[in-house]
Parts: C-alpha cells; structure tokens; sequence
C-alpha cells in the first residue's frame, strides 16, 4: 500500500526524492506517513484537500481487499 501512496505523490511533487512513505498495522488499520518537501505539500493536498481525498480512497480501497481499515496522515 505504501508503494502506491509513494508512486502517486512522486509523481505530483517537484521533488520526488524527497517523498518518503512508512506504514504501521494495528487492530486491522493500515496507517500510511506521506512525507514530501514543504513546498510540494500543497500539490499533496490539492484544492481543497481533492488529491488527498482521491489518495484516500484509493487506500481504501486496497485496505477493503484485505479486509482492514485505512488512514492516510500526510506530515509536515
């Protein structure tokens, strides 16, 4: 899952390298960390938080094949 969370927001980010991603399981949910530089945290986030909102459901649908539950955080 975090692959997918990586591959999407290097692809909106001017700085790809510095996208870095962590996932943690506990009690059947899947927690995705975005990290990216500060300047690209906008193009994360989108207009009124659109492309996180869109990385968000692509999550969870990957989790619902699981059967587990997801949340993407994206950090400063």
């Amino acid at each position: 899952m975090k692959e997918l969370i990586s591959f999407i927001a290097a692809r909106l980010v001017d700085e790809p390298a510095e996208v870095h991603t962590e996932q943690h399981e506990d009690d059947g949910t899947v927690t995705v960390e975005l990290r990216v530089a500060k300047d690209d945290l906008g193009k994360v986030i989108g207009r009124q938080g659109r492309t996180a909102r869109a990385m968000r459901t692509v999550l969870a649908a990957m989790a619902a094949r699981d059967e587990k539950r997801s949340r993407l955080e994206i950090v400063e």
